[in-house]
């Protein structure tokens, strides 16, 4: 199904048909990705006394709970007030979800024991194209990544000026396969978070990061239609599935 959207001054086509879902799906298991120790998400079946919410054990619905953090159980969308003292809900402040998007991949290269991405190799990636989202890909790119247990791993992330370099670009969505654009353990300095969102100036309430993608080889780098689908949680973070479209010249 082919569409023709009016996207700013340009017309894009893309084709509906063919959606590239770069979001990792939440599971009840051991298995799931995890980050931030916390245990695994759970969905469980109501109970009440001996009446079980299952219809295997005699109920006519299904009906669980779901116990789980959305940033740490998989692809999630945060705003500013993932880090202010002030709360900001990242379903009041994102109210546009259809971007220009450019997909990047990016080897992290190492500097004082960690593995990060600079600037530069920002700069390199995108040249003088201008986006609304960057979607970063990170290599090695394996299904390791669906299951990885991030705990104490020290994963790559970005460097502050590379964060201070997508924001003066205008970029606005900033998507990554990583845990976080931050390291780890940092002393809760947050410096990427704090550049991106401009939280020393005039705050960025519009843009957001989403973390803990999954990028498929498959999925050349390049420009795309961008779909940011997420959960209406009053929250500063929330679990959401962010899909691809192909476009067509």
């Amino acid at each position: 199904m082919l569409a023709t959207i009016q996207y700013n001054s340009r017309k894009l086509q893309i084709d509906l048909s063919k959606p590239l879902d770069i979001s990792i799906p939440l599971r009840a298991s051991k298995s799931n990705v995890n980050a931030w120790y916390v245990d695994p998400p759970k969905i469980e079946p109501v109970k009440d006394g001996e009446w079980v919410a299952t219809v295997k054990d005699g109920a006519c619905i299904n009906f669980n709970d779901i116990y789980f953090n959305p940033h740490a159980h998989g692809t999630h969308t945060e705003c500013v007030g993932h880090i202010t003292e002030k709360v900001y809900s990242i379903n009041e402040n994102l109210k546009e979800f259809f971007f220009l998007a450019e997909v990047i991949t990016v080897a992290p290269e190492r500097l004082n024991g960690d593995s990060v991405i600079s600037k530069k190799q920002i700069q390199f990636a995108i040249g003088n194209k201008k986006r609304d989202a960057i979607v970063i890909r990170t290599i090695p790119n394996t299904k390791e990544k669906l299951s990885a247990q991030y705990s104490h791993t020290n994963p790559p992330y970005l460097l502050k000026d590379a964060a201070i370099y997508l924001r003066e670009k205008g970029v606005k969505h900033l998507l990554i396969d990583l845990p976080s654009v931050d390291k780890e353990k940092d002393d809760c300095q947050l410096l990427a978070h704090n550049a991106f969102w401009n939280t020393k100036g005039k705050l960025r309430l519009d843009a957001t990061i989403t973390e803990l993608i999954f990028v498929p080889n498959t999925v050349e780098d390049g420009e795309y239609f961008l779909n940011l689908q997420i959960a209406p949680f009053e929250n500063d973070a929330t679990p959401s599935k962010p899909i691809l479209y192909k476009i067509i010249e």
